[in-house]
Order: C-alpha cells, then structure tokens, then sequence
C-alpha cells in the first residue's frame, strides 16, 4: 500500500513515521512536509531510506498534486499547533489548517483512496468543567488554533457527506514524547530545568490537560485507519489528567531539580481551564493506550537529556 503522509517530519508526524514502518514494514511511505521551524530533517534521518520525501507546501496545488499521485490513503498530520503563535498572528493557522486542507480534500477526491485520515485535537471540544466529550460534543474551540482545527474537521467531514471521501477523524488529548519542538510545555519544562533557568507557568498552573505519549497516540491512528468507520470520529487520549503544575513539579522531581525553578507568569488569553474525552470508541476497535504518566515522563526526560544537540538546534 502507498501511503501519503503530510507534515510526517513534525513530531507527532515522524513518530508515526516510524511506528508505521515498523509496524507495516511492506507499505511505501511518502512524505510531504514544508520544512517549517517545527519539520526537522534530522527526526528520520536514521531511516530515511526507508521512504520517498517531498518538500513542500500543502497550499500549494503543485505539490499536492505531486505527492497525492498513486496513493491509496492519506495520514494529514500537516498543520500550524501552536496556541500562542495563533492568538498572536492566526493568519498562516487559518492557511495551512483551513485552506491547505480543503486542497488536500480536494486532490484527494479525484484520486481512488481507501482512507482518507484527519488528524485533529481534543481542543475542538473547548474547555469542560465536569465529565468528558464524546465525539458528539458541540465544538466550541477558544484559540484561533483550535477554531482552524475544527474548521478542517467539518470540511473533511463535508467530503465524506458531498463526494463520498472515505474519511476517519482522530481527535487525541495532549500528546509528548521524543522529537516535540521545544516551544511546547513538557519539552519547555524539562529543557529550561536541564539549564537550570526558570519554569514559566501560565496562571495558578490548574489548567488540567490529558497527557497522552505520543505512541500511544500512534497506535490509536493506525487503529483508526484500519478499523475506523468512514465519516466516523475517535478520540484518542489516556485519562491521565494532571494539572499543569502537578506535570511541573513531577518532572522536576524525576530529575531532581528544585522546585524554586518554577515562575508562574502572566496567564494567555481565553486559555481553557480543563480538556478531557471519552476514548470507549477507540477502545472498542482494539485499541489501549499502554504508557501511564510516570513512564512516560522518564521516557520523554531522558530522551531530551540524551539529545541536547537536537533540542538546542531547534529552539
């Protein structure tokens, strides 16, 4: 099988890359990637005989065109995540997230895929107080970020109903692990305690997210795409929720750093209190997150210790 993977040089991208070719060693891989600050050359270069590259951009018709050529199914992970850099300039997010994707749909429809795969966020869902979203929650995304992502959802969701594109949606909680740009909180905390420099966290440090290792989420796509239903939504997370801090000071302590590095800085706007889903779906194709919070934490520091040239390239 021939399979089209966008962005597959960012961190939830390649770490998929991998998987999948461990996994599905017989499949061929293509990956289409702009090369923005957060796609990195060096996060498969170990393997990167293994798949055919092209850089490029997915807003541009060109390159799509290119590498949607003879594929049997597409994984679209390409897009702009930052929450921060969206609330500051939303523009490249509505591009890249909203544009870029209906012309990925778009070239996708004149092809003969078996799988179509949107790669999404439990953001959409916005913040909830109490309990978990279902896939059928109502969207109510706070950031620019978000309201991209939800945007390209109803769009790809619009291709199943209006041109019969066999589409499956994954929605995961916050992910980490190894190869995550150093802008994002868990590689922030730990590369900031590494150079023993202060902690920045956001508010009171309550905000409650549901951390979910990175292969972890890579097992639930591939399920996904394997058993998914089309025009059907999944939500992939681990129902490890811990606050902020509580990540903080938990890392802190795996690497024996002192808690007087933490600095609690002014909050972002509209930043949502608490993430949280139900995951029953996924489970019921065959589907478990395996990794639990501290395992995971030791995996992502030591990977971040032993990889300092990486990190300190990419910041």
């Amino acid at each position: 099988m021939k399979i089209l993977i966008t962005g597959g040089m960012g961190f939830i991208g390649s770490n998929y890359v991998r998987f999948h070719l461990e996994k599905h060693p017989n499949d061929e891989i293509v990956i289409l990637d702009n090369l923005t600050y957060a796609g990195n050359l060096e996060n498969l270069s170990d393997i990167k005989d293994h798949f055919e590259f092209i850089q490029g951009d997915i807003c541009d018709p060109v390159s799509i065109k290119k590498a949607v050529n003879d594929t049997d199914q597409i994984i679209h992970f390409a897009a702009e995540s930052h929450v921060d850099r969206s609330i500051k300039d939303a523009n490249a997010f509505i591009g890249t997230n909203i544009v870029g994707t209906t012309l990925l749909l778009d070239a996708a429809k004149e092809h003969t895929l078996d799988r179509f795969v949107q790669i999404s966020t439990d953001e959409v869902y916005g913040s909830i107080q109490e309990g978990s979203c279902s896939e059928t929650h109502t969207l109510a995304p706070s950031s620019p970020y978000s309201a991209s992502k939800a945007s390209a959802d109803l769009i790809a969701l619009a291709y199943y109903t209006t041109h019969n594109l066999p589409v499956v949606i994954t929605r995961s909680t916050n992910n980490y692990g190894p190869y995550q740009h150093v802008e994002k909180f868990i590689p922030l905390m730990i590369t900031h305690a590494l150079m023993d420099r202060p902690l920045p966290v956001y508010g009171n440090g309550l905000n409650v997210r549901d951390w979910t290792y990175v292969l972890d989420n890579c097992a639930g796509i591939d399920c996904v795409r394997l058993k998914g239903i089309d025009g059907e939504i999944y939500n992939i997370g681990s129902h490890n929720e811990w606050t902020n801090i509580q990540i903080v000071k938990e890392i802190l302590k795996i690497m024996r750093k002192p808690e007087s590095l933490i600095t609690y800085v002014q909050d972002r706007p509209g930043h949502d209190l608490r993430y949280s889903v139900h995951i029953e779906k996924s489970r019921k194709l065959g589907w478990e997150p395996a990794i639990g919070i501290y395992d995971g934490l030791v995996k992502t520091v030591e990977w971040y210790t032993n990889n300092q040239n990486w990190w300190s390239k990419n910041k």
